[in-house]
């Protein structure tokens, strides 16, 4: 995966840049900045750089191998990374700071005061809640957190025994692409073969218009999982030594100011099922390296960044680009909106 899109690297511009966030959309900025002479230092959280694409993605959908070979190859170039190290000393990303465990831990202000320009790319590392009875409970486990946490084992860099634990009858809730990572890989990783028995998929609409597609569905059915579509968690208990999940069937409405059809409960279809682990994938929500108002800089209702045209927060500076400017995304667009940030960066020290 190229990150680096020049042979040479011109002359030192004198210029400092900081960048956090070590996923697809900072490398794409990294290796177009270093492009243009410009110092450039990587803050990044986890213990090697790649983000998402390297420990939230399954290693069956995204190979490892090329994403390190492009990142050795923006250290060969003079980016300095800065790892292990959590920016951000006022907020907290819940158990994702669990998993990741970082050693050490930076202001974003001094930060900012640092550098000549400062990038926020931390992209979206929480699960967002359902807001549903019980989902607090220890079997009902976020379905990034836990995703990120196996790869954190996988990789050796903690031991298994920290992750949770997986095995009987599994439930994963949602219908995008980090539903179907959490259904691919109890069923494909050698360390949940013997103990997963059966995974099941809930989604709460139909295939045709899940996130993920329904080609990516009819797959995870060819690799072993049941499908339950229009079905909706609305309750996680324990009786009797048992875990259940309270279930509602919907059916789809349709208005004219709504892109999907809406999901509606039909009346009287409750019904429960016995499940050993629940792994909930509805969605996950930007991760700003602060909380909204420090440093003078802008979120919206989203909890996404504010910036203008030119990718520029509120803060004189300070810019943001890939899932935390524009919310979830692939990995396409949140590389360009790297590169297209890093573009507006170079301008502005260019400018001064």
């Amino acid at each position: 995966m190229k990150f680096l899109r020049c042979k040479e690297i011109p002359p030192s511009t004198g210029k400092r840049v900081a960048i956090i966030g070590a996923g697809p959309a900072g490398l794409g900025a990294a290796g177009l900045l270093r492009c243009k002479g410009h110092e450039v230092v990587v803050y990044d959280q986890n213990p090697e750089p790649g983000g998402l694409i390297m420990f939230g993605i399954p290693i069956t959908r995204i190979p490892k191998g090329p994403v390190r070979k492009g990142i050795k190859e923006l250290m060969d170039a003079g980016v300095k990374f800065v790892l292990r190290t959590k920016v951000d000393t006022t907020g907290s990303l819940g158990l994702m700071d669990e998993v990741i465990s970082p050693s050490e831990r930076v202001s974003l202000e001094d930060i900012i005061n640092e550098y000549d320009a400062t990038l926020i790319a931390t992209g979206t590392w929480k699960t967002r809640d359902m807001n549903v009875p019980g989902e607090d409970l220890g079997w009902v486990y976020p379905a990034v957190e836990w995703i990120v946490s196996v790869h954190m084992a996988k990789y050796g860099y903690k031991p298994w025994d920290t992750v949770p634990k997986l095995e009987g009858r599994v439930l994963v809730i949602g219908g995008g692409l980090t539903a179907a990572d959490a259904v691919l890989m109890p069923l494909t990783y050698e360390e949940f073969k013997g103990k997963v028995k059966e995974v099941v998929l809930s989604y709460r609409r139909t295939a045709e218009y899940a996130p993920m597609g329904k080609r990516e569905i009819d797959n995870l059915i060819a690799a072993g999982a049941k499908y339950w579509e229009l079905t909706q968690p609305v309750e996680f208990r324990e009786e009797n030594g048992k875990k259940i999940v309270k279930f509602v069937r919907n059916r789809l409405v349709q208005s004219s100011a709504e892109r999907r059809p809406r999901p509606v409960p039909i009346e009287g279809s409750e019904f429960e099922e016995e499940f050993d682990y629940v792994l909930k994938a509805v969605g996950v929500l930007p991760t700003p390296p602060f909380k909204d108002g420090c440093c003078g800089i802008k979120v919206d209702p989203h909890g996404t960044i504010v910036t203008d045209e030119n990718f520029m927060t509120s803060r004189e500076g300070v810019f943001a680009a890939g899932d935390v400017r524009h919310g979830p995304s692939l990995i396409g667009p949140a590389l360009k909106s790297g590169m297209d940030a890093a573009k507006k960066i170079h301008e502005y020290l260019t400018s001064k």
